[in-house]
């Protein structure tokens, strides 16, 4: 029989969250490769014909850059106080301000 919804079969297991051993040692191994390879990876990636060249950094960059995703809101702007909208302005601005401040 299944367990209820909500329960876990093994509640000693590992906690939400932390990476298993395998992920971890892979992650390792393939940043130490990267990390004594690098000088030749340049040259190799400076070899390339410019559009390969970009194509590979383009590829590279999604591992660095986070992707940026659509965000759908709806707001009854007719049904705000004033206070309403003063409080979702100044809130916009301190999020963008915050986002600036971190890069």
């Amino acid at each position: 029989m299944a367990p209820k919804k909500g329960t876990i079969n093994n509640p000693a297991g590992r906690k939400k969250g932390t990476p298993n051993k395998v992920t971890t040692e892979l992650k390792t191994w393939i940043k130490a490769l990267i990390d004594d390879n690098r000088a030749q990876l340049e040259t190799d990636l400076m070899a390339l014909k410019p559009i390969e060249r970009w194509q590979v950094i383009e590829k590279l960059m999604q591992y660095t850059i986070p992707k940026i995703q659509n965000i759908e809101g709806h707001l009854e702007f007719d049904s705000l106080t004033d206070e309403g909208l003063t409080q979702i302005a100044t809130d916009i601005l301190n999020r963008l301000q915050n986002d600036n401040t971190i890069e």
